[in-house]
C-alpha cells in the first residue's frame, strides 16, 4: 500500500506543510539473518517500515507492515530504538517529520516476497551481507540484535 488514506485526507487540508507522523521499523530476525528489502520508490535496501494508522498500536503496525510488504508473519519482542528522523521533503513537496519506533521481531512463518509492490526484492541476509544498507539502518539492526537490552533513545536525556 502506498500513502495511507488518512495522510491523503490530511494533505487535502494542509497541503505540503510539515506533517508529524509515527513510523515503525521492523528489525526481523530468523536464525542469524535479518529481513531486508529493496524499496520500489528509491531502490534503497532497508528493513520493513511503515506508518502507524490512527488508533493502531505500534507493535501491531509492525506485524501488519511485515505481512503487507514482505508476506511474513512476525512476533514483536521488544522496542529497540526511538528517534526523530530529520524532516523529509518528498519530490511532490510534501514535508514529513517521522517519529521512528524501531522494534525487534522474530520470524514466525511465511517466505519473504514482494507482497504489495512497496519492495521489489526482499529476503534474509547475514549481517556481513549488508553492504548496500545505509548506515542509519545498520545502526538500527545493531541496536536490535541483543534480545534483552533496554531501548535506545536518540537525543538528550
Amino acid at each position: 500500500m502506498a500513502t495511507p488514506d488518512f495522510v491523503l485526507s490530511l494533505r487535502e487540508k494542509i497541503g505540503t506543510a510539515p506533517l508529524p507522523l509515527v513510523g515503525v521499523t521492523a528489525i526481523v530476525f530468523k536464525d542469524e539473518k535479518v529481513l531486508i528489502g529493496r524499496r520500489a520508490d528509491n531502490g534503497s535496501w532497508q528493513p520493513v517500515s511503515g506508518i502507524v494508522d490512527p488508533g493502531e498500536e505500534p507493535a501491531d503496525a509492525v506485524v501488519r507492515e511485515c505481512l503487507e510488504e514482505a508476506g511474513v508473519t512476525v512476533r514483536v519482542t521488544r522496542l529497540a530504538h526511538v528517534q526523530q528522523v530529520p524532516r523529509i521533503v518528498y519530490d511532490n513537496g510534501d514535508q514529513v517529520d517521522y517519529l521512528d519506533l524501531v522494534f525487534r521481531a522474530d520470524w514466525v512463518s511465511g517466505e519473504p516476497h514482494p507482497a504489495d509492490g512497496e519492495v521489489t526484492e526482499v529476503g534474509w541476509y547475514g549481517l556481513g551481507e549488508l553492504v548496500e544498507v545505509e548506515q542509519s539502518h545498520v545502526r538500527k539492526i545493531a541496536l536490535a540484535i541483543a534480545e534483552d537490552d533496554p531501548a535506545s533513545f536518540a537525543g538528550g536525556r
